[in-house]
């Protein structure tokens, strides 16, 4: 068996301080948490609490995540844009923030950090992703001193494109947070194809699913666990033999009635995986 512990994302809960957080984890029956470190680090004033809270209220804190400054995640255009490390403005800012949040995670005991590369490109050949592979070598390094594990979250380029990246990077500490919702949101490529090719690169995973638009430049659309595309008997198949013992993080970013439908998504994947 692949799949270690079972938890959902701080974000998509949408607290409105580290006290609602762990209110609002115990409303979905959970105990364990994947949290955005991004606000904990820029924010000590209304978030310098979140580990000690979750810690009191019995939340294992599973991995962070990492988001980049100025993202814009209005329209795919955007995001294109403005996302992850690619923009020589903000990368800076990225660096000096990877920089905090690896020694406060080597402080809570916090082993994972995930993020989004931002739309490597395609093309080996082009300028833009010899930069980005630098930069990643720089933050992956940044977080192994502290002795935290750095992944890539899939889906704003193709598995090809993320695995030719991981080997120009070669860095064997830096793995793969496979979303399968992801690729039909971004519309970058078939989910199980894309988790059968990533799959020894893979140390963490996001049970979310989505509906592609056909479009790639228009958003898919997030759905409930089970109501979209992903084929769910494949994924877990295929997670039931990943090499590597990793977690499965239930994320669910759209729609008004979060906690009851991460509630029924856990009941999903155990009916699905136990």
């Amino acid at each position: 068996m692949a799949l270690a512990r079972l938890g959902t994302t701080s974000w998509s809960l949408k607290p409105r301080d580290p006290a609602d957080l762990v209110r609002l984890l115990h409303a979905t029956g959970l105990d364990a948490v994947q949290i955005g470190l991004s606000p904990v680090v820029s924010d000590l004033q209304a978030w310098g609490e979140t580990v000690p809270r979750l810690i009191e209220g019995g939340i294992t804190i599973l991995s962070g995540m990492m988001q980049p400054v100025e993202e814009d995640y209005s329209t795919i255009a955007r995001i294109r844009d403005t996302g992850g490390i690619r923009r020589d403005a903000t990368w800076p800012a990225n660096e000096a923030m990877a920089r905090a949040m690896a020694v406060l995670a080597e402080n809570a005991g916090i082993g994972l950090v995930t993020m989004h590369a931002g739309f490597i490109p395609e093309d080996a050949g082009d300028p833009l992703r010899a930069i980005m592979a630098a930069r990643l070598r720089t933050l992956n390094d940044i977080f192994e001193a502290e002795g935290v594990r750095l992944a890539l979250e899939t889906g704003q380029e193709s598995a090809t494109a993320l695995l030719e990246a991981l080997d120009e990077v070669d860095r064997p500490n830096l793995g793969v947070n496979f979303d399968p919702a992801n690729m039909l949101l971004y519309g970058s490529g078939d989910p199980i194809e894309a988790m059968e090719r990533l799959a020894p690169r893979i140390v963490s995973l996001h049970l979310k699913d989505a509906l592609a638009s056909g479009d790639s430049e228009a958003w898919g659309t997030e759905t409930p666990l089970g109501a979209g595309q992903v084929d769910w008997d494949a994924f877990f198949a295929i997670a039931r033999d990943l090499p590597n013992e990793v977690d499965a993080i239930i994320e669910r970013e759209g729609g008004d009635r979060r906690v009851e439908e991460i509630r029924l998504a856990v009941d999903f994947v155990r009916a699905h995986f136990e």
